[in-house]
């Protein structure tokens, strides 16, 4: 199937050989060939050298590890770290509806100014985790998040400098009227309708065939989970009755799951990574 939604769409090599170890590449029994890192690539457009050279990046960012396969062949596995990191993205990527009453996590941190380079990172790194803004030095966020963020702040040697506390918003404006406030909504709507843009009508296409082609289904699962898997960083899964009416976020994660559903095995056999497997949302999400 050629997925007209991405003709004019740049999807960059680096994201997309993550989002190939996060749907395959962890579960193949060993590490995997770079032969054949060049050959699913290039399934979605990425040429070899760029495929190297993106390889290389992850490798000096310490999430790939240079490694042989039985075979002796030279391949990359992922290293603890990236497995860290793919699991706790798994909570978000392949969650279902989060639940209406789990309350809230608020992170407050104190950065001395000496190093205060430190107050950046940390800021930037709670607004990627999704949460918002609740007063200056004051973030805030669904409590199912703080897991994640607790492992995220520890790997970056940030954890002393903040304390966690879960608790209920009380008021006094109403909720919904603050969570608008925490967080902008009107840009992640934008990024829930652009999400739609590029990838319901890859699903609508796939609903109209009685087949499934495995390099099809590997291409387009493999695109519409790269656009996907940063979506949940963005908008961390507040309850839907503290949201927009029509909020966009409710149609892109029913697409995403229907993709998943109709792709992903058909898409682990043209991967041939061992045998068809793949991260399931953890109980209760």
């Amino acid at each position: 199937m050629i997925n007209v939604s991405d003709q004019h769409v740049q999807y960059a090599p680096r994201s997309l050989i993550v989002t190939l170890y996060g749907a395959y590449g962890r579960f193949a029994p060993g590490p995997v060939p770079v032969a054949e890192l060049i050959r699913l690539l290039a399934a979605v457009g990425v040429d070899a050298p760029s495929v190297r050279s993106s390889v290389s990046r992850l490798k000096r960012r310490g999430l790939l590890l240079p490694a042989r396969t039985a075979e002796g062949a030279a391949g990359y596995e992922l290293s603890a770290e990236a497995r860290e990191l793919l699991d706790d993205g798994d909570r978000r990527v392949y969650a279902t509806a989060p639940r209406e009453d789990e309350g809230w996590v608020l992170a407050v941190f104190s950065v001395p100014e000496s190093e205060r380079q430190k107050r950046h990172v940390l800021r930037s790194r709670l607004a990627g985790l999704g949460f918002g803004t609740a007063a200056p030095g004051v973030w805030i966020a669904p409590a199912r998040l703080y897991e994640e963020t607790r492992h995220a702040l520890g790997r970056l040697g940030l954890d002393s400098y903040v304390d966690f506390f879960r608790g209920e918003h009380l008021g006094f404006a109403p909720t919904a009227e603050a969570v608008a406030r925490w967080w902008d909504l009107a840009a992640i709507a934008k990024e829930h309708e652009a999400f739609l843009d590029r990838h319901a009508r890859v699903l609508h296409a796939w609903e109209r065939r009685a087949d499934t082609p495995p390099e099809e289904a590997y291409r387009d699962y493999l695109l519409a989970l790269d656009s996907w898997r940063h979506l949940p960083y963005a908008d961390p899964g507040l309850p839907a009755r503290l949201l927009p009416e029509n909020w966009p976020g409710t149609r892109s994660a029913a697409v995403f799951r229907a993709l998943h559903e109709r792709l992903h095995d058909a898409g682990a056999r043209y991967a041939d990574m061992g045998p068809v497997t793949g991260p399931t949302p953890p109980s209760g999400q």
